[in-house]
């Protein structure tokens, strides 16, 4: 397999970034520190897990993702994807690659992820159409909707600095214009970290992004100080640490493939935002005094007069990070919901029927 300089560099880059050269410097506190538990070469410290490193791309042939990757896109089809309320979405897949329809809305990755490293290929539609914002424009974005890596062909393409290439929205500029021709594939290998907050809401550590741009360096390490928006910067507002990876529809039909991230950090359960449709059967009131709720597209759980917020492991399994409680929903034939097991701290647990 040839590979063109630039996409060589952008391979040295994927692999660096797989073994943790750059990912192990951050935690959610900035700078991480040697594990104390451990002593300086000490011969009964665990070995780093052994993975099959990711197969760079080249513009012909699409590369394969590191073993221990959640692949996003394989090229054949979106059922890890959907609409940002949960139905199914209208973007196209084609030749390998998924493609944005024009007024079909964002789209979203069915599962949570914090932490990560992503792994992203784009082209901008050629020849070429329009300019500045309104030219191959897209974005990728980490927490949902919140933080975003602007996509758009900035290849001889005029705009505004941070609304350009490789840039934090509406915040950070590229430290260098690295792109490439419109259609030819581009990519972005992504180090996120979440944000996270305080119990009253407030910013215990911001979120922070990398960025390479075709295998050159063009976020470095660089300190959101909230959420990208269009016309100006607003301040956080407290959210779940792990939250679904979007792609925006800006109308321009960009293209997508080899989509893969892997998760950074302390290993938990898988976390999924489910359709709103769906969440919607859950709250009502339950036997003894229970009851759940649904607060900012979360459910709540109100159980002997304690509060947890729920995450969902399936469409029917939830999970409390509080304190070990455990819930499964079961619902009739028609899809109504007559009950809820609640578990705390082993398995079985006390039956809640929905009244």
């Amino acid at each position: 397999m040839k590979m063109n300089g630039s996409m060589a560099s952008s391979a040295v880059v994927s692999t660096l970034v797989m073994f943790g050269w750059l990912a192990s410097s951050l935690s959610s506190t900035g700078w991480a520190q040697p594990d104390p538990d451990w002593l300086p070469h000490d011969r009964n410290r665990p070995q780093p897990t052994v993975i099959e490193p990711a197969t760079p791309s080249t513009q012909e042939q699409v590369g394969k993702a590191p073993s221990d990757a959640t692949v996003l896109f394989d090229g054949k089809d979106l059922s890890p994807w959907a609409s940002m309320d949960g139905t199914p979405t209208q973007w196209i897949v084609k030749d390998g690659y998924m493609e944005c329809v024009k007024g079909s809305g964002y789209i979203r990755t069915l599962q949570n992820f914090g932490d990560c490293q992503l792994h992203v290929e784009w082209a901008a539609p050629v020849p070429p159409v329009g300019n500045s914002q309104g030219r191959g424009n897209s974005g990728v974005f980490l927490g949902l909707d919140r933080y975003e890596v602007q996509v758009l062909d900035s290849y001889n393409n005029k705009t505004y600095a941070d609304g350009s290439a490789g840039s934090v929205y509406c915040q950070y500029p590229p430290l260098v214009n690295a792109s490439r021709k419109p259609g030819e594939w581009q990519v972005y290998d992504i180090i996120y970290t979440a944000p996270r907050f305080q119990a009253d809401g407030k910013v215990a550590s911001p979120a922070r992004l990398t960025v390479f741009h075709n295998g050159v360096l063009v976020q470095n390490n660089v300190e959101l100080t909230g959420p990208t928006g269009w016309l100006g910067r607003f301040p956080y507002q407290m959210h779940p640490e792990k939250q679904p990876i979007s792609l925006q529809d800006h109308g321009n039909p960009v293209r997508y493939r080899n989509l893969w991230v892997r998760e950074l950090g302390k290993p938990g359960k898988k976390e999924f935002t489910l359709a709103d449709a769906l969440l919607d059967r859950y709250p009502g009131a339950y036997e003894r005094g229970n009851e759940v709720t649904k607060e900012n597209g979360q459910l709540v759980l109100k159980f002997n007069g304690v509060r947890f917020v729920l995450f969902a492991e399936s469409p029917t399994h939830f999970f409390a990070k509080s304190t070990d409680v455990q819930c499964e929903f079961k619902s009739n034939s028609e899809g109504k919901v007559e009950s809820v097991t609640v578990g705390v701290g082993e398995d079985g647990g006390q039956v809640l029927k929905k009244k």
